[in-house]
């Protein structure tokens, strides 16, 4: 099947202009950031987070792109109903945002949860999905930082609302310091994380966050896998992008995924940590932009899609798991 060529938006956005947009979207007002024009880019969010974690790039990547940032719902300035708020709904939810934009096909690049949501994308809707960027992407195995487990049980709500006020803040702060002074990986990605807390300034958003974070994580660790349908991914075009001491999503996954998916790329940030492309904005983009020019766009064909189901390798060799072994056939 021939690749249809995305749609170009209907009049330019200045590149510089990364202010939000709101549309409606089933009832839920989704906020968005646009800028560029060119072949689409669709940057996803992780958990906890907003669009505004993307702005070190957008102007870059606007550059010679599309770009599209949307707040997943129940993040940012996003609507944050009682909702569903697993990894399919919000593939779902950046469809429906592609669709009221008019834009068919995209390159998705997804960090942390949003890698999870841009896989989920690609399984669910190959014919719409170019390339895949998945960036300390959750999804290749249980391990995650014990701070993400402790905010699935009971309670997490109150201990959230403690953390933002100022006597809190000030034991934490200090905390924080101490482990980036011992050098710890969890003291370079902490600034990171508190800025998400800061970012549920109510219970709503509280709310949101602690059912988005139980639909993919419990105390024992993730409980969503990308392992058994990555196979589905050759002809794909895909890049992983990790930091070398990422305290969230340890960079054994990057390896994990990087066996799992056919063909894929691997670029490890020596040093940084959950966040490479606050870390090194401009080698992020420069790896992206390299990326999106050497390699071309997924042709999605019904018949190859059946035949990849029907015999994940050649060989008939069963697709890799959690544990980096492959089942037994």
């Amino acid at each position: 099947m021939a690749t249809r060529t995305s749609p170009r938006p209907a009049r330019l956005v200045p590149v510089g202009d990364t202010a939000l947009r709101f549309r409606m979207v089933h009832g839920y007002r989704r906020a968005f950031r646009l800028a560029g024009s060119g072949p689409p880019v669709v940057l996803v969010h992780g958990i906890g987070d907003s669009s505004g974690t993307w702005k070190p790039i957008i102007s870059a990547l606007a550059r010679r792109h599309l770009v599209i940032a949307p707040d997943l719902l129940g993040h940012g300035s996003s609507d944050k109903p009682r909702a569903d708020y697993s990894v399919a709904a919000y593939a779902n939810g950046v469809r429906d945002l592609l669709g009221v934009l008019g834009v068919e096909r995209a390159t998705l690049i997804g960090h942390s949860l949003g890698g999870g949501v841009a896989m989920q994308f690609a399984y669910q809707f190959p014919e719409r999905t170019e390339r895949l960027v998945l960036v300390g992407s959750g999804g290749a195995g249980p391990d995650v930082t014990p701070v993400l487990r402790a905010m699935t049980l009971p309670g997490a709500a109150g201990l959230l609302q403690l953390l933002r006020l100022p006597t809190a803040r000030l034991q934490v702060g200090v905390a924080v310091q101490l482990l980036r002074l011992l050098g710890t990986g969890l003291g370079q990605d902490a600034p990171d994380l508190l800025r998400m807390v800061d970012a549920l300034p109510d219970a709503t958003a509280r709310a949101a966050f602690i059912r988005t974070l139980r639909a993919v994580v419990d105390w024992r660790g993730q409980v969503v896998t990308m392992l058994d349908r990555c196979y589905l991914t050759r002809g794909m075009p895909t890049l992983l992008v990790w930091g070398s001491r990422d305290a969230v999503v340890p960079v054994a996954h990057a390896y994990r995924a990087h066996l799992a998916m056919p063909g894929s790329r691997l670029e490890v940030f020596d040093g940084a940590g959950h966040f490479p492309f606050h870390s090194d904005p401009g080698r992020f983009v420069t790896l992206v932009e390299d990326f999106l020019e050497s390699t071309k766009a997924a042709r999605w064909s019904a018949e190859q899609w059946r035949e990849l189901l029907r015999d994940p390798e050649p060989g008939g060799i069963a697709p890799i798991h959690a544990s980096g072994e492959r089942n037994a056939t």
